[in-house]
């Protein structure tokens, strides 16, 4: 696995996702995960930035304008999954990135603390 640094505009996008209430905290992130044409067609539209939007790691020397710079997704293009948080948080985790699992750690605990 890349090295990946944390994704401060992705993490800053979710948060602003939480407090607006556009969150997940029901659907199994393996029903949720966008598909390959999902992402594609985000790409197509919006550009790598606004893909990258939706991962909380990313690997610096990963070539640029690519989907496989990014890791850690945490939503489905419109809202934050709590499952994807976890398994973000777990997968960093179990891999040593550590920042990366205490910012999912973090969103995790502000969704949590926005839902209830």
């Amino acid at each position: 696995m890349p090295h990946y640094d944390v994704n401060s505009s992705a993490v800053a996008h979710a948060r602003t996702l939480i407090e607006a209430g556009e969150v997940d905290t029901t659907t199994e992130w393996s029903d949720a995960a966008p598909s390959t044409d999902q992402e594609n067609a985000l790409v197509e539209s919006d550009g790598y930035d606004a893909f990258g939007d939706w991962h909380l790691g990313i690997d610096p020397d990963g070539s640029e304008q690519t989907k496989g710079r990014y890791g850690f997704p945490y939503g489905d293009f419109s809202t934050v999954n709590r499952a994807a948080l976890i398994h973000a948080k777990q997968r960093a985790s179990q891999n040593d990135h550590d920042e990366i699992a205490a910012a999912a750690d973090d969103l995790l605990q502000r969704l949590d603390d926005a839902a209830s």
